[in-house]
């Protein structure tokens, strides 16, 4: 009888020391994935998530039905300086873009900006600043004034072309600075006010003017 007690109690000692070995090596494996996800979460909230930001090409590509708001090219993000250009101190108009580019005598570009003028007016070729006038009206459209006009080139019909602020037509604007950089002008290149500013004090007689096509 004592026997089969001491046998009993051996393996009620047994089942349990094997109960504690099963129940701390599972909290040991609980607390080791714990470690672990503590230590993966650190690692990932420790690690800096960097999302590229798309160029205005890319978005461009993106809304192929709204490319007047997403033009090609914007003023973070302006084209290069076309090859054959000229050199020294200029002004170069690429048509074909609707952008003006500002060079210093050193061919630095100083200033890029879009601009709304008329496909293929005026014609490739080098031009020179020949007048300026901080206020001036169209001979051709009743009740339409430019601000800072710097002229340097004829239209097909003979009239003046220039660099000028957005026209105004009975205190109106004729288009919206976010529309420069397409073709929107009757032959002339319209300009923010800060750019058309810049082109007045800039573009002196004399200055010269490159058209590309």
């Amino acid at each position: 009888m004592k026997l089969f007690s001491k046998l009993g109690l051996a393996v009620v000692l047994t089942v349990v020391a094997s109960a504690s070995s099963i129940a701390f090596a599972s909290g040991d494996s609980s607390t080791s994935t714990s470690s672990t996800t503590s230590t993966t979460t650190s690692t990932t909230s420790s690690t800096s998530t960097v999302v590229p930001i798309p160029t205005a090409i890319e978005t461009s590509l993106l809304y192929p039905a709204r490319a007047l708001r997403f033009p090609a090219y914007t003023r973070l993000n302006p084209p290069m300086l076309p090859d054959n250009s000229g050199s020294g101190r200029r002004i170069v108009y690429k048509n074909e873009l609707q952008w003006v580019w500002v060079i210093d005598g050193k061919n630095k570009v100083v200033k890029a900006m879009p601009v709304s003028g008329r496909r293929g007016v005026p014609k490739p070729g080098t031009y020179a600043v020949n007048s300026q006038s901080l206020r001036s009206y169209s001979l051709d459209f009743e009740g339409v004034w430019f601000i800072n006009m710097t002229r340097f080139a004829l239209g097909p019909a003979g009239g003046n072309i220039g660099f000028h602020e957005i026209p105004v037509k009975n205190g109106r604007p004729l288009q919206t600075e976010d529309q420069l950089g397409s073709f929107q002008g009757s032959g002339c290149l319209r300009m923010s006010a800060d750019d058309a500013k810049f082109i007045f004090n800039f573009g002196k007689p004399g200055t010269k003017v490159v058209v590309l096509p």
